[in-house]
């Protein structure tokens, strides 16, 4: 299984492989950051890897902080968000608790 900094299961996205190869390979300058993004970077990326050098948000005593609630994928409902987030973050503690 291979992780993004903010608990997305990368090996599980359809784009995975082929437009994007996961967030930690190409340094948080994913596809649709380069496309959506002023910086060309993720913004969870660039704060958690870059900024506090850590390993990735689960590493985050603010975990889940105000930007990782508030980016959300425009194609998902809300109910769909708030289950992602549960999950995404579950997922980042419970990596970093065993690592």
């Amino acid at each position: 299984m291979i992780l993004s900094a903010c608990g997305l299961i990368c090996s599980d996205c359809e784009f995975f492989g082929s437009t994007c190869t996961g967030c930690h390979h190409v340094k948080g300058q994913t596809f649709w950051a380069l496309e959506h993004v002023p910086a060309k970077i993720c913004p969870l990326y660039d704060c958690s890897v870059n900024k506090l050098e850590y390993r990735d948000c689960g590493d985050c005593t603010d975990l889940p902080c105000t930007m990782f609630r508030e980016m959300k994928d425009p194609g998902s409902t809300d109910q769909e968000h708030v289950q992602g987030l549960t999950d995404r973050t579950e997922r980042l503690k419970n990596v970093n608790r065993n690592t």
